[in-house]
């Protein structure tokens, strides 16, 4: 239950900052304008530490970051119309990767609600052009409402399948001087009520299972001890596709690479996929241009998911809706004494990683850089991949993910762009840890901005620009379906020294992975703002495609 303090005279947008702190805001990400001017000056008057991005999207990217790596929610601010708009492709992506973030807006004056006059900024419906795109867009019409909309914002943002919330608030509304009085919230998520007899289906299916395999995504990210507890006691091993990546580290014995898990796949008789969508076996491994409701082939299918949703999307053979630590809990309990794990898994499990392992270091030169990577960045850094050739190989296992919420993908949206200041706000969340942001020269220009806020805020950000003066897979699809038809995909890049020391930050340029290694220990041990340019020759990565969508496993079956 909540409890107001003491009643106090604010603006609306005091009183929203208010509320937000009382959720837990410690950070916001936002640029000021003209109708949210009372919400940076509550701002000011908070102890929530300001981030002042360069452009709008960056500031719900930078939140999307901020929530994605510590499991907190993340919160930025921008002007509606417009300013809220530039944030949609990085809202769209949260709402995709299951990021818990609020947005804090305004609106027209009350009076032009509505009326389509033309007021500055004015759409004929933010809200509901938010509510497309993300999980609530909430309109605040009254000071008194003011700390339970934003109560509401929060808890729909963090409950079930976290997502995007947006807040906003009428332009008089929000300066407006009046009492008002802040409630402390709940800040534990609503759980769904375990169907128990779920449970005793799913204890039923696992312990006749021989050779089980758990595949985890964003929504298992906060459940690991539970996800390797579950999967000791079955010797199941443990993968995951991309926000699913690190739930169980990939250097232990389960823990298994995306190639790994496809060598295993075939002789799987029951897959347990744990806060995940399972795009990799059904539909990267499966028929990716033609929509399934089942399974057509393959194992049993349990799937554990707080969202009821998902099992319509996607239909198991059985679905238990709940958080996906409280459901291993319950499952550990019942299956304790029930299985008898085949301790030959573990060799087989073995196996499959070191025959992915050697298959993949053709994707070159990416697998060099990627281990230079590996071997410099600490196992609780945090790496920021992008769309590009670097963050393909990722995608198949080539930078080993040894620690939950350090792998931070953008998900299915394949948002070119959102890599760069995407870390930004991760660095932001976890100052005193190593992140380091992986981009191609392409996807970088998109927010390439920011490196003057990077230096402006001293965020000790980490980035490598691969520069191969393209958009290299689109250059590769050409080259290989269009006759070398390069349309659009050649680039002309800046000279990225030049730049980034003209934004203050320190740059390095490097040829091969052998001259990136002591840059980058460097740069990492500085713990300040730096950007490596990597120069590679056009069109010279080995493409990972192969093995993104394998429809056989590398090597033949054991008879």
């Amino acid at each position: 239950m909540s409890n107001a303090t003491d009643t106090t005279r604010m603006s609306g947008g005091e009183a929203i900052i208010a509320a937000a702190a009382a959720n837990g805001t410690e950070t916001i990400f936002g640029i000021p304008g003209a109708q949210i001017y009372p919400l940076f000056d509550g701002i000011y008057n908070s102890s929530i530490d300001l981030i002042v991005p360069r452009h709008e999207q960056s500031a719900a990217y930078m939140a999307m970051g901020y929530a994605k790596s510590t499991g907190k929610t993340g919160v930025f601010s921008v002007v509606p119309g417009p300013g809220i708009l530039n944030t949609t492709a990085a809202l769209c992506t949260a709402m995709g990767n299951c990021s818990s973030i609020v947005g804090l807006t305004g609106q027209v004056p009350s009076s032009f609600m509505g009326q389509g006059r033309g007021h500055l900024h004015e759409l004929s419906d933010q809200a509901g052009t938010l509510k497309t795109i993300i999980k609530d867009a909430i309109t605040i019409h009254q000071q008194d409402s003011v700390s339970d909309k934003v109560n509401q914002a929060f808890a729909t943002s963090r409950s079930g399948r976290p997502g995007p919330v947006t807040v906003e608030m009428c332009w008089d509304v929000m300066a407006e001087q009046q009492d008002a009085s802040i409630t402390v919230p709940n800040t534990t998520p609503n759980a769904p009520t375990i169907n128990l007899d779920a449970i005793q289906e799913a204890v039923k299916l696992i312990s006749a299972a021989k050779k089980p395999m758990i595949m985890c995504g964003a929504g298992a990210q906060h459940a690991s001890v539970e996800v390797q507890a579950l999967a000791e006691l079955l010797n199941a091993p443990v993968t995951g596709f991309r926000s699913g990546r690190g739930v169980v580290a990939e250097d232990h014995p389960l823990g298994v690479g995306p190639v790994a898990a496809r060598e295993l796949w075939d002789d799987t008789d029951l897959l347990i996929g744990i806060g995940s969508r399972l795009e990799m076996p059904y539909m990267r491994w499966g028929n990716y241009m033609e929509y399934q409701q089942v399974p057509t082939s393959g194992p049993k299918l349990i799937r554990i998911d707080i969202d009821p949703a998902q099992m319509e999307i996607f239909a198991p053979d059985l679905g238990i809706i709940a958080d996906s630590a409280a459901a291993c809990r319950l499952l550990i309990e019942q299956l304790e004494t029930r299985v008898s794990p085949d301790k030959n898994r573990l060799d087989e499990i073995a196996t499959a990683k070191v025959v992915a392992w050697q298959a993949i270091q053709k994707v070159q030169p990416q697998m060099s850089y990627l281990s230079v990577i590996r071997d410099v960045l600490p196992r609780d850094g945090f790496y920021v991949p992008e769309l590009s050739q670097m963050g393909f190989t990722t995608w198949i296992g080539g930078l080993p993910v040894l620690a939950p919420r350090t792998y931070i993908e953008g998900g299915f949206q394949g948002t070119l762009g959102y890599g760069f200041p995407t870390a930004l706000g991760v660095k932001v969340a976890n100052p005193d840890k190593a992140v380091v942001s992986v981009c191609g020269d392409g996807g970088f220009m998109f927010g390439v901005q920011e490196l003057i806020t990077a230096a402006e805020h001293n965020i000790g950000l980490v980035t490598l620009v691969f520069n191969n003066n393209a958009y290299g897979n689109v250059r590769r699809d050409q080259d290989m379906h269009y006759n070398s038809r390069y349309s659009g995909s050649e680039l002309l890049t800046p000279d990225f020294i030049k730049l980034a020391e003209s934004c203050h930050v320190n740059a390095y340029r490097v040829t091969s992975p052998a001259e990136l290694k002591p840059v980058l220990e460097k740069c990492i041990n500085n713990n300040a703002p730096a950007l490596i340019e990597v120069v590679c020759e056009r069109g010279e990565e080995t493409s990972p495609w192969e093995f993104i969508h394998m429809q056989q496993r590398l090597s033949q079956p054991q008879r």
